[in-house]
């Protein structure tokens, strides 16, 4: 996927104002409308422009493509950092998810959630629903906690210019709450108007990367390192889970690679998903003069050739 600079694509500086942002649009809309336009290409230009005046138009937008940082060039293999927007907070969205899909694979990638419409009820105006992707600690659905969170969001300040502004929730993290579900608060979207419902606020939950685990839906991979003995001779050995230690027992003739799935130890929704402890045989190294011997034994006494099932 290639890094698309919404900036040098409408020809505006990075501290462009949005009356600055909306006078580039018009110029280019009208120059490269494919209606008019005699210019080679113009349709994928107008295509091109219009994505970028979606993006820099809209404050929340904005800031959170200028968070990507100014490093990255137009054309540039690129790749979403994880968690890149965790925190910031989008309230609404004036584009629909059929309207994003007409745009690149880069806007999708970053921006290709919709907002979600509310319907107007009774007098007044409701408010606006907002996201917002948070992280939270993998043990964290184990347990269920509340946390104290960040959101950003943005507005215009004085300048024209978009300003960060920051709020703290305590949240309740479910237990059992899987990656890409959503928490939702009431009335802590927008605020409506007159006596419109204030909108909501939904957080689509991520996982911290683990040092350990690797996560895949309600599923947990653990790679577990084992001795060449305890692969052959079998063993029990103490293991680590999210929810604490447990006893293993590993079965005598397992290969590096094997699977050994423990039952309802993965994420603890309803129904629980599994751990899987994935083997790695490790070999202790050759650094001495008493292992090298202690191989070259092994060698002479087993005669094992691990190559014998290649020969045809």
């Amino acid at each position: 996927m290639e890094f698309k600079d919404y900036y040098q694509i409408m020809g505006i500086a990075r501290d462009a104002t949005q009356d600055d942002i909306k006078r580039a649009y018009r110029k280019l809309a009208r120059k490269y409308h494919p209606d008019v336009s005699k210019e080679p290409g113009a349709e994928a230009r107008f295509k091109e422009i219009g994505e970028a005046y979606e993006v820099l138009k809209d404050p929340e937008k904005r800031a959170a493509y200028d968070q990507l940082g100014a490093r990255w060039k137009s054309g540039q293999e690129f790749q979403a950092p994880p968690g890149w927007d965790q925190g910031f907070e989008f309230h609404g969205g004036d584009f629909k998810q059929a309207d994003a899909s007409q745009f690149s694979s880069f806007f999708e990638a970053l921006f290709g959630r919709g907002g979600r419409a509310r319907q107007h009820a009774g007098s007044g105006v409701p408010g606006e629903d907002s996201h917002a992707k948070i992280l939270i600690d993998l043990e964290d659905t184990f347990r269920g906690v509340v946390r104290s969170l960040t959101l950003q969001h943005t507005q215009l300040g004085l300048d024209g210019r978009p300003q960060t502004k920051e709020r703290k929730l305590n949240v309740r993290i479910p237990k059992g709450i899987r990656q890409g579900q959503h928490i939702r608060l009431a009335g802590q979207g927008s605020p409506g108007v007159g006596k419109g419902q204030a909108g909501d606020l939904y957080l689509e939950v991520m996982f911290k990367p683990h040092p350990l685990y690797k996560i895949d839906g309600k599923d947990i991979f653990l790679d577990f390192p084992i001795a060449p003995w305890e692969a052959a001779l079998g063993a029990t050995v103490k293991a680590p889970t999210p929810a604490g230690v447990v006893d293993l027992k590993i079965p005598a003739g397992s290969q590096s690679g094997q699977k050994l799935r423990l039952r309802q130890r993965g994420i603890p929704s309803t129904p629980p998903g599994d751990l899987y402890i994935v083997l790695q045989i490790a070999l202790p190294p050759a650094d001495s003069e008493q292992a090298r011997t202690i191989y070259r034994e092994m060698e002479r006494k087993l005669a094992f050739n691990p190559r014998a099932k290649l020969r045809v």
